[in-house]
């Protein structure tokens, strides 16, 4: 059995590539969800149920995080709005990331025009297993938007209260500290391994004295028991000859 759907429109004409905007942000965002959910390969990836969530999640973290980039945010500010570490937001922008690879070929099709932004399916057969599977799909991405909505409200009354329980020239001033902090601790251990390297060839070449000081010993024990053998045979002479 199979439902046919005889046509799916992506208008995305009017989608900015370089936002200037919130809304102009979100359009964008939701122009790189879609346009990355609907490619081939992406389909197959969330075939799997276990996976599903883990893999939607991610192609929206990587959207909401490329829509930002375009619009001038830096990593630190991404990651605030989006609630995700630096480092994660870093990856995918950077590409390290299946999710942020696709989504960045998403976005350079749409800049260059080459993505077809209303795309007609007339005539597609899709069977019902295929076409539930795409209605979840794109109910998760309805929830994922709605969450990071909610995370970068949150984000934001945060940075408010931090805002006001320590003033920026505080923050300034404490960021300078860390950072001459951080000089000092830099030069320390440039010090320091530098003292560690000398320390290590002094330790190198006293293995070597030690092992020539063994070398020696053993020539000496060498020449003691020569010396008690020579020494036993004079005796036994002077034994003979009655000395």
């Amino acid at each position: 059995m199979s439902a046919q759907i005889e046509k799916i429109e992506l208008d995305l004409t009017n989608v900015p590539i370089r936002p200037t905007s919130k809304k102009e942000i979100q359009q964008l965002e939701t122009a790189l969800i879609i346009g990355t959910l609907y490619r081939p390969e992406v389909v197959e990836l969330i075939r799997d149920p276990l996976e599903r969530a883990t893999w939607v999640d991610s192609l929206a973290v990587a959207a909401a995080a490329l829509a930002r980039e375009k619009a001038g945010y830096t990593i630190s500010q991404i990651a605030e709005e989006v609630g995700r570490s630096e480092a994660m937001i870093r990856a995918h922008l950077q590409g390290k990331t299946k999710a942020g690879k696709l989504v960045r070929e998403t976005y350079e099709l749409l800049a260059r025009g080459k993505l077809k932004l209303v795309v007609p399916f007339t005539g597609v057969h899709l069977t019902i297993e295929e076409y539930e599977r795409l209605k979840v799909a794109e109910e998760e991405v309805k929830k994922l938007r709605e969450r990071i909505k909610e995370l970068e409200k949150e984000n934001a009354e945060l940075k408010k209260k931090l805002q006001e329980a320590v003033p920026t020239k505080d923050i300034e001033q404490r960021i300078k500290e860390f950072e001459e902090t951080l000089k000092e601790l830099e030069k320390e251990n440039a010090e320091l391994r530098s003292r560690l390297k000398e320390l290590e060839e002094k330790a190198s070449k006293a293995k070597e004295l030690e092992e020539k000081i063994g070398e020696l010993e053993k020539q000496v024990d060498k020449l003691r028991k020569d010396l008690e053998e020579k020494e036993q045979v004079i005796a036994n002479i002077k034994r003979i000859l009655g000395c």
